[in-house]
């Protein structure tokens, strides 16, 4: 069984490997995500849309999906992930 949790993105920075030269590949945004008092870093490979203030669900470090109003609403009210 794996287990996903929903954080809020606080801020987004881009980090290419150390001595790359590559220009703003979305492969390498780094995010600051919030998850409830608790703050890690998380990728956003596979969400080159996601922005400051989305709520995301993060699975082993890397953001898989955005979470819609009506899914956090769910979400915070079940207390548990849908």
């Amino acid at each position: 069984m794996c287990v996903a949790v929903p954080g809020r993105i606080l801020a987004i920075d881009h980090q290419p490997p150390e001595g790359s030269s590559e220009g703003e590949d979305p492969l390498w945004r780094i995010a600051q995500v919030d998850f409830g008092g608790v703050r890690q870093q998380v990728s956003l490979a596979c969400l080159p849309e996601a922005q400051v203030g989305d709520r995301v669900i993060v699975h082993v470090g890397i953001a898989l999906s955005l979470v819609e109003d009506d899914e956090e609403a769910e979400v915070e009210a079940r207390g548990t992930l849908p």
